[in-house]
């Protein structure tokens, strides 16, 4: 399996959409204010804040997920157990926002959502347990010529 294009490829695609939803939050931030929209009267200045926070934070942890992506296919290596949770996590996050974007935005929206959750399993799937032991020789082994 080529382990190596797999992980470059979900890192390019992570990267790619870190700022698109930031980009995203801050379309829907500015809706927010505009409309002085708020919860169960909420301030609708916390509204607006809490937008562009989520934007924020959403699009740096996309990015570190995209830089584990993207060490893991440059070395050639599994990332650490920091890194593997930040990619489950992160595929965890999108298959539950692919279930609910089928109702709320539609197949296209699913289908991108899945295509990255089933880039970051491959991932890691690729970069498995098995993987290091397996390149490494055994003890008593002989070496090969």
């Amino acid at each position: 399996m080529a382990r190596r294009p797999i992980a470059l490829v979900t890192a390019a695609v992570l990267l790619l959409e870190a700022p698109g939803i930031v980009v995203i939050n801050a379309v829907m931030a500015r809706f927010v204010k505009a409309q002085s929209m708020s919860l169960d009267g909420m301030d609708p200045g916390a509204m607006y804040t809490g937008t562009w926070v989520l934007g924020i934070v959403s699009g740096i942890a996309l990015a570190l997920c995209a830089l584990v992506a993207l060490l893991a296919g440059v070395r050639d290596r599994r990332p650490g157990r920091a890194g593997r949770g930040l990619l489950v996590g992160c595929a965890v996050v999108h298959g539950v926002l692919a279930a609910v974007a089928v109702g709320l935005l539609g197949w296209p929206s699913f289908a991108f959502l899945v295509v990255v959750l089933g880039l970051i399993v491959l991932t890691l799937v690729a970069y498995g347990e098995g993987h290091d032991k397996a390149a490494e020789p055994r003890e008593g082994a002989p070496a090969a010529a």
